[in-house]
């Protein structure tokens, strides 16, 4: 596998895409059954990786979708370099933001390669065909995932984390300026994750805003500089990652105690 470092200097390279700003103003996510919780207000910057904590059922791939445009905020509204989402086609949303989904369903059969190449597709206009640019950033993304043996396969051969990996790689051929992720290390094994993770480092080291659901708190406290924490009654905390990762506000959140300690600078938690 390409290292992340690699990753990001042939993205950087290849592509044109400047930095944007997505902003969440007095944004409440619509979740059926629930009462308005706190307005979400935030803007998240280029370079930072932000981390959603909460437990099952608390919104976070709701909050996700609605940043995406994908669904309808109850109150408030989301913007992309300060034009709102709703003013924006969504051609536009995907030449800037791409959306990692936690789970997928396959429409129709395609090769790897093909469905690395969809992550090109914004920028092409109807009926336009790929580019050798377009095909060399594909195959970059393919090459990075360690997805090129693979790139004839159909996708609905492939396991769980392979087809995750398809998933990140046609994300990174978007060559966004944001990144939506929702459990990017959902089906990866332990190396798998690390490497994604650090792609996502590197991504924002660049210049990327990247905004990522975890459920590994762990992966949080390594990777995260800000943390967004969702709590099941649509209260809502966040800020730099040092102040949020605090044992006796994450033990409310999860229900659960935990203890920690330390590793390389940076703190472990493990239930008891």
């Amino acid at each position: 596998m390409k290292t992340a470092s690699d990753l990001a200097r042939k993205t950087k390279q290849s592509s044109t895409q400047p930095s944007v700003r997505l902003q969440a103003q007095e944004l409440v996510v619509d979740i059926p059954g629930r009462a308005s919780g706190r307005p979400f207000n935030a803007c998240i910057e280029p370079g930072q990786r932000w981390g959603v904590l909460g437990p099952n059922g608390a919104g976070k791939t709701s909050l996700l979708h609605t940043l995406a445009g994908l669904r309808p905020p109850r109150s408030g509204q989301v913007l992309l370099d300060g034009k709102p989402l709703a003013q924006l086609s969504r051609r536009d949303i995907a030449r800037h933001v791409a959306v990692i989904f936690q789970e997928r369903q396959d429409g129709f059969p395609a090769t790897v390669f093909e469905t690395a190449l969809i992550g090109r597709h914004p920028f092409l206009s109807l009926w336009q065909r790929e580019s050798a640019q377009d095909i060399l950033l594909a195959q970059n993304a393919l090459d990075a995932m360690s997805l090129t043996p693979l790139q004839d396969r159909l996708v609905t051969t492939l396991s769980g984390g392979e087809r995750q990996r398809v998933a990140i790689a046609t994300a990174l051929a978007q060559s966004p300026s944001v990144w939506l992720a929702d459990e990017p290390t959902n089906h990866l094994d332990l190396h798998h994750q690390v490497a994604v993770m650090k792609l996502l480092a590197e991504q924002a080291n660049h210049g990327a805003s990247v905004f990522m659901c975890l459920h590994d708190l762990n992966l949080a406290a390594r990777w995260c500089d800000h943390l967004l924490l969702l709590y099941p009654d649509g209260e809502l905390c966040f800020g730099p990652a040092e102040k949020m990762l605090v044992p006796e506000a994450l033990e409310r959140l999860y229900g659960q105690k935990l203890a920690v300690t330390e590793i390389n600078g940076k703190p472990v938690f493990v239930p008891i």
